[in-house]
């Protein structure tokens, strides 16, 4: 069994990480980027998947341009938030935190990506929005540097507007029968879990953590997500990009005194590293030969997994170099926000 019972007078609270100051350097010449329109359109986008059966494994290369161009100002929305967030935190220099304020208020005033228009690929392009935003977010809000303390209405405006989008994201994602949860509701989870750490809210922060609750029970005796296996060639790719939102979700519940079993989520990452010397076990599970993970940026989810539970050397062994990488959707530079962590304490061993 696992507890998620939290103290009314407890506030949320990122890992560790999220508290660091920002660095002050001397400024280097800045011009702040344009950000693009808010997009209030329908969340109505072409899936890259178009046309293949219900595997969804074969790439529609023209489809996928059209989602590209489709979903264009959003990505470019969330490269920009990552990227300034990660320069101001190694900065201080205040024009890039006031470009990156400005451009997320206009988002935000406009109520953004709020559309109640959707199909599956606009749902899952709000939630992946959602993660990118909230997550970075997280580092102003909780800095120790209060870098915040002089934007306060922008603050309550920006927190405001991720706040409503959580709870789209949660009228989205939260009524899905089993068979069709996967990891598409875990990066949902993900979502409105750093949500609920930036609004406060326990709502959020339960609903997430039951969707975790469920992910961990869909994970079979092998160690391994039956939806994630149907995927045929891309079994291992998409068994790693379930990860993702899994281990943040289980480092932020640590965070909170939340206990969850970590037990699959140890298999199903050692499972991942294996696959990543040899995807035999993945091959004879789904059925096909798999396609290679992309490293180290593919796994990045071993900076926080490993200050929840002991790394073995073969995932040690991709530490250093994944922590060079940058992961918007997690958060930006997970090296900054957990390799100092992880060498120096593992802060929940729940086996």
């Amino acid at each position: 069994m696992w507890s998620s019972v939290l103290l009314a007078a407890e506030p949320l609270v990122p890992p560790p990480g999220y508290f660091a100051p920002v660095h002050q350097q001397h400024p280097s010449p800045f011009t702040c980027p344009a950000f693009p329109m808010p997009y209030t359109g329908a969340l109505r986008f072409t899936s890259k998947y178009q046309g293949s059966d219900a595997a969804r494994a074969t790439l529609n290369l023209t489809a996928e341009q059209d989602f590209r161009q489709q979903t264009q100002s959003i990505t470019r929305l969330e490269q920009l938030t990552s990227q300034l967030t990660t320069r101001f935190m190694r900065s201080g220099n205040a024009q890039t935190l006031n470009c990156l304020l400005t451009g997320l208020n206009q988002w935000a005033q406009a109520d953004a990506l709020s559309s109640l228009q959707t199909n599956y690929m606009g749902r899952s392009e709000r939630k992946w929005a959602l993660a990118t935003l909230s997550s970075n977010w997280l580092r102003l809000r909780f800095s120790s540097s209060h870098p915040l303390a002089g934007h306060i209405t922008q603050q309550q405006q920006i927190d405001a507007w991720l706040g409503r989008l959580a709870d789209l994201v949660v009228q989205d994602w939260g009524s899905l029968p089993l068979q069709r949860i996967n990891n598409h509701s875990y990066w949902a989870a993900w979502a409105v879990m750093s949500s609920a750490v930036v609004t406060n809210r326990r709502d959020l922060f339960e609903w997430a953590t039951g969707r975790w609750q469920i992910a961990a029970s869909q994970t079979d005796a092998q160690g391994m997500l039956p939806n994630e296996l149907r995927r045929r060639q891309r079994a291992l790719s998409y068994h790693n990009y379930a990860l993702e939102p899994l281990v943040m979700i289980a480092r932020f519940a640590a965070a909170n005194q939340v206990r969850l079993p970590l037990r699959p989520l140890r298999q199903l990452s050692q499972n991942v590293i294996d696959g990543i010397q040899n995807a035999t076990p993945f091959q004879k599970a789904s059925g096909y030969a798999q396609l290679p993970l992309r490293l180290p940026q593919d796994v990045v989810w071993l900076l926080p997994y490993c200050t929840l539970l002991p790394c073995t050397d073969q995932q040690r062994h991709w530490l250093d170099a994944a922590a060079l990488q940058q992961n918007r959707r997690l958060g930006g530079d997970l090296g900054a926000l957990y390799l100092h962590e992880q060498k120096n304490e593992n802060v929940h061993r729940n086996e």
